[in-house]
């Protein structure tokens, strides 16, 4: 090599999606220059030399589903904080959503562009990583199918719809957006719960005076989320366009998109940690606020509904883990539980930026469940692959040099308190997981150096991505 090496990781075991293998690795310029078994030469002039000896070499995990909050003049750190969280966990890329609720403006939910802009500047100096948006796409809009090929064009190739909530869009424009966007190299994700099913639930529910957050759960059934899920693949399928189905989490809804697969329908399907690694039981807890922390939609499953998923990780019917990261707090979002609020006026969400590698990893390579290869082709290849993001995703001469250094023979125990989020809480309270995070680059930059925080404010890097659904 003619070029100066920053960085060379040595000793350590890379692991792609496809095999596991001892390997040093060699960074140039933010870039991977070289894999190969023995760089002791290069080792010997580089400006930086880490042992990994012990540690699985990961390409940073992608997170493609979080609600992190831009900055406000009452929270000014809080997407700075989030993407620090995120890099303690692992992650090195991650992608908002700028929905109600983000800290995005009026005029942002009246416009696509608008809301790209107003992101974008938002966010310029704000992230230790990396990042982008995926602007949501809100019944409200002026004429949000006008301007998704300018979306496009501005390195932007991914969108979401809602089938629920107040700002949902209707089944026509969610087809069209879909259309449109499949044309254009895009991809649409949608959430997938159907809103007549789901609001006369909820009706019901709160005429017979079933207010608590418990009841949360009993209103948007596996039913709800199925039958939305058929009708996003059926668009695909009549469009032409790939689909993206987030955060699902049952066994019902999972059918559909197996079978779409299978029939040649570019579905693709996202499910989360926290229906990996919990259950509806934790709707039985009587206290109301310690309940709202598992207030999401949908709703946590059944025992057979996570096993489900782990299969369908397995098997490919999944095609990657994405944490639907959401800060609510329990002294602010949440605190309503405890004064008697109803359910349907509480805040969906729970936090997870940060504990994405840790529960994947010890819920499924170390119970066995997917390997580790897998479990990289979830966490980096795939949502890079699917997402647009080019250069990123695997531990590839070419691409960025995003790695972790991970520590497969660790224990720990997630705790609130240890974690770096703007949550004050974490569903995982208490939870013993194997495997941790050591260190952490991004572009070849540590941002993680063996357990503390050692990047910048404003070094990671709004993404411009290629082409999605791929």
């Amino acid at each position: 090599m003619r070029y100066p090496v920053d960085l060379v990781i040595r000793n350590g075991t890379v692991v792609t999606a496809a095999r596991s293998f001892t390997a040093d690795v060699a960074v140039s310029g933010g870039s991977i220059a070289v894999v190969d078994t023995d760089l002791s030469s290069l080792a010997a002039t580089a400006h930086d030399v880490v042992d990994a000896s012990g540690l699985l070499v990961l390409p940073g995990c992608i997170d493609v589903h979080t609600h992190t909050r831009v900055a406000s003049d009452d929270e000014p750190d809080r997407f700075f904080q989030d993407s620090v969280a995120a890099a303690f966990g692992g992650t090195t890329s991650f992608l908002a959503f700028n929905n109600p609720g983000t800290g995005s403006s009026a005029k942002a939910h009246r416009s696509i562009l608008a809301g790209i802009h107003e992101f974008r500047r938002a966010t310029a100096s704000d992230s230790a990583i990396d990042f982008g948006l995926s602007p949501a796409i809100l019944g409200g809009m002026v004429d949000p199918l006008g301007e998704l090929a300018a979306m496009v064009d501005a390195g932007v190739p991914t969108a979401k719809a809602f089938m629920v909530f107040d700002f949902r869009l209707a089944d026509r424009t969610i087809f069209e957006a879909m259309r449109t966007l499949g044309q254009r190299g895009g991809m649409l994700e949608v959430h997938c719960e159907d809103p007549v099913l789901i609001d006369a639930a909820v009706a019901s529910a709160l005429q017979r005076g079933n207010t608590a957050p418990r009841y949360h759960a009993s209103t948007r059934s596996t039913g709800a989320e199925a039958v939305a899920t058929h009708r996003a693949v059926a668009f695909a399928r009549a469009a032409d366009a790939p689909v993206h189905v987030v955060h699902l989490s049952c066994a019902e809804a999972l059918r559909y998109v197996a079978e779409a697969k299978a029939t040649g329908v570019r579905a693709h399907a996202e499910t989360c940690p926290h229906y990996l690694t919990l259950t509806e039981e934790r709707y039985d807890e009587p206290d109301p606020l310690t309940c709202a922390r598992s207030l999401i939609s949908p709703p946590l499953r059944s025992a057979a509904d996570r096993d489900s998923l782990w299969d369908g990780l397995a098997s490919g019917a999944l095609d990657l883990v994405a944490t639907d990261h959401v800060a609510d707090r329990l002294a602010v979002e949440k605190a309503g539980a405890a004064q008697g609020v109803p359910f349907d006026k509480i805040s969906n969400g729970a936090p997870g930026i940060e504990t994405l590698l840790a529960t994947v990893f010890d819920g499924g390579v170390a119970r066995g469940r997917i390997t580790v290869e897998r479990m990289v082709d979830l966490l980096a290849t795939t949502p890079a692959r699917l997402f647009g993001f080019d250069r990123k995703g695997a531990i590839e001469v070419g691409r960025d040099a995003d790695i972790v250094l991970f520590d497969p023979e660790a224990r720990r125990t997630i705790r609130a308190s240890e974690l770096h989020h703007t949550s004050d809480y974490t569903p995982y309270e208490g939870l013993e997981v194997g495997g941790a995070v050591r260190s952490v680059f991004v572009r070849g930059t540590a941002v993680i150096r063996d357990g503390a925080f050692v990047g910048q404010r404003g070094f990671g890097k709004f993404v411009e991505r290629g082409t999605a659904g791929a």
